[in-house]
């Protein structure tokens, strides 16, 4: 569909270079044309000219010899045409001069070629009929305009046929430029070793691929790096927090304390998304009930409903860390009332807030960044380890902004089949994904403390 929507746009490179090629070629044909049709009936003019001025001079040489006009010769002024006679009168020179006079066929299309001069003091002429030679012209006209015709009828199509190379070449070189907008820094055009400007586009394209990846992988080995190095000093501040005498002072390190914590742990979390390292351990859960215990652990205030809860089949540690990330997110950056439902295989957590911003929906999650400040502050690293986790357990996270107002995520998640495998396929989607940052430290108890 794609294919056939492409060729039918008539705005592509393609339709372009055969349209070029058709005003190319139908400017040849007309200039040549011209210049034939001009050179062809000059020649026949000359021609006709000489022939009459022929004739006219056999015609006078009989009337000296026999002294009786010969059949054709016209020595009635009242029977020449009057231009002829006007040429004549005015370029006899030496009473010797000869004159010729082109007179257009009229209605019968019966042109003729007069040749006239001065005899004994008075004009005579002579008519030559060129009709053969006006239909000789017209059947070259027309065998030009078939031809041409028919050259233009040939050359569009192959022009376009032709185009068909290049074109296919720079599209490959979009779909590319494409799939690494989407994040696939492995996409490559595979350029070959063409020396055209379409190779020149590709080779920038696949060099340009090649500049983010190496700069993608050297943040996401910074981001590694740090987070390892703090997590040894935050050990031990971790430890001198929790020997600090009680009191006000006291509980605002340790409160600080683990906010970082929770931050270096988030970095190592997506240090390993980032690597592939993560692999989830799969095995039929209740849904309903992991989530009830993750909303539970949290600690926050959230209207929790089912309709038809089903057993999935997934990690679920992995899938407490993702709804845990979405109340705590939806919390932050939301407004009460705050609601989760579980429907079948699916968990959906809204708030009444501002929403999403569009542009952060548009662009999908990124780390450090929270959108707009309606949203709050933050990281920005909740949503992205809920989407990287989904990825990992196979399930389908999308965010959307509802119509009543309000942010929702929805995770969607592989059902049990009777022989324990699962029952969907395992997609990850973020249609319209929001930044956020990651949720509160989880408390004592937790999977994740």
């Amino acid at each position: 569909m794609d294919h056939v929507r492409s060729l039918l746009n008539w705005r592509s490179l393609r339709w372009k270079i055969a349209l070029l090629v058709a005003g190319a070629c139908c400017g040849t044909a007309l200039t040549v044309g011209v210049l034939v049709h001009r050179s062809t009936e000059a020649r026949s003019m000359n021609d006709g000219g000489a022939r009459a001025m022929n004739r006219l001079s056999q015609a006078l040489k009989d009337y000296e010899r026999d002294g009786v006009a010969p059949d054709g010769l016209v020595t009635q002024p009242a029977a020449m045409p009057g231009q002829l006679l006007d040429r004549l009168e005015h370029g006899q020179g030496d009473g010797q001069a000869a004159v010729t006079w082109y007179e257009e066929g009229g209605p019968g299309d019966h042109p003729s070629m007069w040749a006239a001069r001065t005899h004994r003091g008075s004009p005579v002429a002579l008519e030559t009929d060129m009709t053969s030679d006006l239909l000789t012209r017209r059947a070259l006209d027309r065998h030009m305009w078939k031809y041409s015709l028919i050259a233009l009828a040939v050359t569009v199509p192959l022009s376009a046929l032709a185009a068909e190379l290049p074109n296919r070449r720079l599209r490959r070189v979009a779909r590319t430029a494409r799939r690494v907008a989407a994040g696939d820094l492995a996409a490559r055009t595979a350029a070959g070793r063409g020396r055209d400007e379409v190779a020149a586009i590709s080779a920038a394209v696949d060099t340009m691929a090649d500049s983010l990846r190496e700069r993608l992988l050297a943040e996401q080995r910074f981001t590694a790096d740090v987070a390892h190095e703090l997590r040894t000093p935050l050990m031990g501040l971790v430890t001198a927090s929790g020997l600090l005498p009680r009191g006000e002072a006291t509980e605002m390190v340790r409160d600080r304390v683990a906010v970082l914590r929770a931050l270096v742990e988030d970095l190592l979390e997506i240090s390993r998304l980032d690597a592939g390292a993560e692999r989830a351990e799969l095995r039929p859960v209740p849904l309903a009930d992991v989530v009830t215990e993750s909303l539970a652990r949290t600690g926050l205030d959230a209207r929790l409903s089912t309709v038809g809860a089903q057993p999935v089949m997934t990690d679920p540690r992995r899938l407490d860390r993702i709804v845990s990330n979405l109340i705590v997110n939806a919390h932050r950056h939301g407004r009460p009332p705050i609601e989760v439902t579980v429907t079948g295989t699916d968990v959906t957590v809204r708030d009444h807030g501002p929403g999403f911003p569009p542009e952060l929906l548009a662009e999908g999650p990124q780390r450090f960044r929270t959108g707009a400040t309606e949203r709050g502050t933050g990281h920005g690293l909740g949503l992205t380890i809920a989407l990287g986790q989904a990825e990992v357990i196979g399930a389908e996270l999308s965010f959307t902004n509802q119509p009543g107002g309000g942010a929702a995520a929805t995770l969607g998640l592989p059902a049990v089949t009777d022989r324990g495998g699962m029952g969907r396929k395992t997609v990850v989607r973020a249609r319209t994904v929001a930044r956020t940052e990651p949720g509160a430290p989880p408390r004592p108890g937790s999977a994740f403390w």
